[in-house]
């Protein structure tokens, strides 16, 4: 299976907990601040919070019969006056996404047919042809990575498949119910030039590798829930790292850049307001996951759920 479905599905996961009170930084070593505990809902506080926040790790897709929003997290949504998503969904109507379009394409005249064999291109085209409703002649001139993320999406569109729901529109239709702001650690277009680090070439490999291998779909997808199921953070970090195995540039690139760039706007917007963040699971785990970074900042973060 490729590892973008996974990093879609995660990109979205008795331990030390470490604490600090003192406005230092930490001095341990990166093992030691890793998070060893089973829980996807965390306390964040110290350094000088009045209010702690919560980080809660997400699963962008899941059967609706396996989820639920537990007690701790809704009590956690009581306690902070925001919750903030990767991408602030109130911002990803119709609208915003059509004055960042231009943006999707590639630049210099490339185009799929350029960058792929004549097997490959026919695959990719036939692909297209059963699931966008956009032309190849259209999409071919686009980024590959957000042609697969296209494809991925209408596959398994929410708003068709009463099965499958996402951690993030529950939260999202919660938090419009109780009058709770929303915000993002992100903007669509930060997202888009993620993939301009990443060469052509390269994505356009892992859209045929996507396209290829979905046939192990949905046992992999099965592993990726159950081990949600289980609030197996170093499960998750385990199996993004494996997802990357071959192209640690790309998880540098989606994964660990993204979790340094969050974390100074993370501390602010604690420091204006207690505030729940609701991320992909896969940016939690490991040494250089969310929650580790922020202890190294000096931050108290306790599992809760």
């Amino acid at each position: 299976m490729s590892f973008f479905w996974r990093v879609l599905a995660l990109l979205a996961a008795g331990g030390l907990v470490w604490s600090c009170g003192s406005a230092s930084k930490a001095v341990l070593a990166p093992e030691a601040l890793a998070p060893k505990e089973r829980a996807l809902l965390w306390k964040v506080s110290g350094k000088g919070l009045r209010q702690p926040s919560y980080l809660l790790g997400t699963i962008h897709l899941i059967p609706k019969e396996q989820f639920a929003v537990s007690n701790a997290t809704r009590e956690a949504l009581s306690r902070v006056g925001r919750i903030a998503f990767e991408i602030d969904l109130k911002e990803m109507g119709g609208l915003a996404v059509f004055k960042v379009m231009s943006k999707t394409f590639m630049s210099g005249g490339q185009t799929l047919r350029n960058l792929l064999s004549e097997e490959d291109y026919a695959l990719v085209r036939e692909q297209v042809s059963k699931r966008s409703m956009l032309p190849m002649s259209t999409l071919e001139r686009m980024k590959p990575m957000f042609v697969a993320s296209m494809l991925e999406r209408e596959s398994n569109d929410l708003s068709e498949n009463k099965r499958m729901t996402s951690v993030e529109v529950e939260l999202y239709r919660l938090a419009r119910k109780r009058k709770i702001a929303t915000a993002g650690l992100e903007t669509i277009e930060y997202q888009l030039s993620l993939f301009d680090s990443i060469p052509y070439a390269l994505q356009a490999r892992m859209l045929v590798e996507q396209l290829r291998q979905e046939s192990n779909a949905g046992e992999e997808f099965a592993r990726m829930v159950s081990l949600y199921q289980q609030k197996d953070l170093q499960g998750m970090e385990a199996m993004t790292r494996e997802s990357f195995a071959e192209e640690p540039t790309i998880q540098e690139a989606l994964i660990y850049r993204r979790n340094r760039d969050w974390i100074p706007i993370i501390v602010r917007m604690m420091r204006e307001q207690p505030t729940f963040f609701a991320v992909g699971a896969g940016h939690l785990g490991g040494t250089r996951g969310v929650i580790a970074l922020l202890r190294k900042e000096g931050y108290r973060v306790e599992a809760v759920d």
